[in-house]
């Protein structure tokens, strides 16, 4: 060990090796919106049903990490596909607030 090991540990701190990170598997995750039934209105749900969600049309959506908010965004295509155009990333800072 050197000396940088040895005060970190005395001190409670360790370094973690960013490569380790990095190779960590977490779940993204896209929010449209909300809605709170009551379990008798989920039962009647059918093909065709609408849920009304707690946003308005054309507001960000929620991009989310492990159930955190991190960013909002607005839907795109990408070659046939959905994605998400990040207009606001949450400062860390705020995320932290949240834990």
């Amino acid at each position: 060990m050197n000396d940088t090991t040895l005060d970190n540990a005395a001190t409670g701190q360790s370094q973690i090796n960013p490569d380790v990170l990095q190779n960590i598997t977490v779940t993204l995750s896209i929010e449209v919106g909300r809605a709170m039934i009551k379990i008798r209105d989920l039962m009647r749900l059918t093909q065709g049903s609408v849920v009304e969600l707690d946003r308005i049309a054309g507001e960000p959506l929620d991009l989310l990490v492990n159930n955190t908010v991190v960013a909002q965004g607005e839907v795109v295509l990408v070659n046939e596909r959905y994605g998400i155009r990040l207009t606001r990333v949450v400062p860390a800072s705020e995320r932290m607030k949240n834990l």
